[in-house]
């Protein structure tokens, strides 16, 4: 996801937390602690030949529903029974609109209904049951604009209504914003949503906390993200952001992409994810999957 990032590379980082850096490991085939599994995303499905390499480390992949950003259509659909055939669990995504293109508080109600409705729509085609979490894609990085957040409450409420459950992919990163305030999206999402149940799966690839492209014998908990109640946390991507990751460089391929150990031959680039649950768009109420923070 990250080739098209909107926001946060130009913000200012506030480093609020000194979290230490987590040292790269071999990766272990033994099933990892019941909260830390790993996972990993990309907009391109990698190929059916893919599987059985990616699954020898992770648990879960990315399942795009709809079109990634900057893509016309989702490589993945179709590929729901092949994935679980071999075992994968999901993280459901649908990309957001742009702040920039929600005209109005009453504009972006409208389009966050109807995106909701059309993810709810390409969920059930896909065979993904009701209860199914659907994390929406937010690339911009701070604090979000008033029409976002009403974006973010149609989405929520709408998805409701379909029976399926509300997640946001956004931004663990803090930002700057002068006189000694810093916010992450996900806490600016929280305090805005008025209670509403949302279910967080954040980025943070700034080193630490990351323990940048490597893959833990015991992976680091997602509320190591600096969001204490993630349910998935992004901890690497490709290609690396060289402004967050000079302390973990080492840990990426040559070409500042991350690729899984078994990729010997460096074919399937990929971001890494930890979470809570094998499965975490499958994950049921009440879990440490639903967030308050």
């Amino acid at each position: 996801m990250n080739l098209f990032r909107f926001a946060t590379v130009c913000a200012v980082i506030c480093l609020c937390s000194g979290l230490p850096l987590l040292a790269p490991g071999r990766v272990s085939r033994a099933r990892p602690p019941a909260d830390a599994y790993l996972g990993f995303d990309r907009n391109q499905y990698p190929g059916d030949d893919a599987l059985p390499v990616l699954r020898s480390t992770f648990s879960f992949a990315s399942y795009w529903i709809g079109p990634p950003p900057g893509e016309n259509k989702s490589t993945w659909l179709g590929k729901r029974t092949l994935l679980r055939s071999q075992g994968f669990g999901f993280v459901l995504l649908f990309n957001g609109r742009e702040s920039r293109k929600l005209k109005s508080q009453q504009d972006a109600r409208e389009k966050g209904a109807l995106d909701a409705r059309t993810a709810g729509k390409l969920a059930l085609q896909e065979g993904f049951p009701i209860g199914t979490v659907i994390f929406l894609d937010i690339e911009e990085g701070g604090r979000l604009p008033a029409p976002y957040h009403e974006y973010v409450r149609a989405w929520v409420d709408e998805l409701a209504r379909a029976k399926y459950r509300a997640g946001v992919y956004c931004s663990a990163i803090p930002v700057d914003e002068r006189g000694g305030v810093c916010i992450t999206t996900a806490e600016d999402l929280q305090d805005q949503l008025k209670g509403r149940p949302l279910i967080f799966w954040v980025y943070n690839d700034a080193c630490p906390p990351s323990p940048g492209c490597s893959f833990p014998r015991t992976p680091p908990a997602p509320s190591r993200s600096g969001v204490n109640s993630a349910a998935v946390w992004q901890y690497a991507q490709s290609p690396r952001r060289k402004e967050f990751t000079a302390r973990c460089a080492a840990t990426y391929g040559a070409d500042g992409n991350c690729y899984a150990p078994g990729d010997t031959a460096r074919k399937w680039f990929l971001d890494a994810n930890v979470a809570s649950s094998p499965d975490p768009s499958g994950a049921q109420p009440g879990s440490a999957a639903a967030s308050q923070f």
